[in-house]
C-alpha cells in the first residue's frame, strides 16, 4: 500500500510539474508572440514592399555615389505607371543595375547636341548629367522604344552600362523605384 501511494504521489507531483512548466512556457510564447509578429510583418516588408540597396559603381553619378544605400520601392509601380526620369533598380542577367528612365513605350528619343528629343521635340533633364553623345533609336534597330519596354540611361553617360549597350528594358525587368538615400546621412533624402 505504501508503494502504491507513493506512485500516486510521484504522478501527482509529475502532473504539477507538467503544469507548471506548460503555464511558464504559455507565458513565454505570449511574452515572445509581439516579437515574432514584427519579424513576420518585417520579412514581408522587405519581400514585398521596400528594401536597402546599395549603389555600386558610378554610373549614376553626380546623383547617386557608389556605396550610397538607398531605399526600393517595390509597390508603388503596381498602383502608378513609371515616369520619365524616375530612378530605377533593373533586373539584368545575374545582376542589379541602378539607372535613370529616359524613354517611355511608343517613344523616339534621340540625343543631338547634348540635348534630349521626345518624338522630335526638345525636353529638359531635370538633373544633372555628363555630357550625352549624339544617339538616337536607329543605333538599336528601333524607331520607337517597343510596348512595355524602357530606354534606361546612367546619369554619368560616359560610365555607365545602360540601354546604349544592353538594350531596351522591359517592364518585368524593373524592380521598383529607388528615390530615397537614406545613408550616408549628408545625402539623406529623396533624389527624384
Amino acid at each position: 500500500m505504501v508503494n502504491t501511494e507513493l506512485k500516486k504521489e510521484d504522478k501527482n507531483k509529475a502532473n504539477a510539474l507538467f503544469f507548471v512548466l506548460v503555464n511558464k512556457m504559455k507565458k513565454w510564447l505570449k511574452e515572445l508572440y509581439p516579437y515574432l509578429i514584427i519579424v513576420v510583418v518585417v520579412i514581408l516588408l522587405k519581400t514585398f514592399v521596400v528594401t536597402p540597396i546599395v549603389v555600386n559603381g558610378p554610373s549614376m553619378e553626380p546623383t547617386l555615389h557608389e556605396n550610397d544605400v538607398m531605399l526600393l520601392d517595390k509597390i508603388s509601380y503596381r498602383f502608378k505607371k513609371i515616369q520619365r526620369f524616375d530612378i530605377v533598380v533593373v533586373h539584368h542577367h545575374d545582376t542589379h543595375i541602378i539607372k535613370r528612365v529616359i524613354g517611355l513605350p511608343g517613344e523616339n528619343i534621340e540625343y543631338k547636341d547634348n540635348k534630349l528629343y521626345v518624338d522630335g521635340k526638345e525636353t529638359e533633364e531635370p538633373f544633372e548629367h555628363d555630357e550625352t553623345d549624339d544617339f538616337s533609336l536607329d543605333q538599336l534597330d528601333s524607331g520607337v522604344v517597343p510596348e512595355d519596354s524602357y530606354l534606361v540611361l546612367g546619369d554619368n553617360r560616359d560610365d555607365s552600362l545602360d540601354s546604349r549597350v544592353i538594350g531596351f528594358i522591359k517592364k518585368d525587368q524593373i524592380l521598383g523605384h529607388a528615390h530615397f538615400t537614406i545613408f550616408p546621412f549628408q545625402r539623406f533624402g529623396g533624389k527624384d
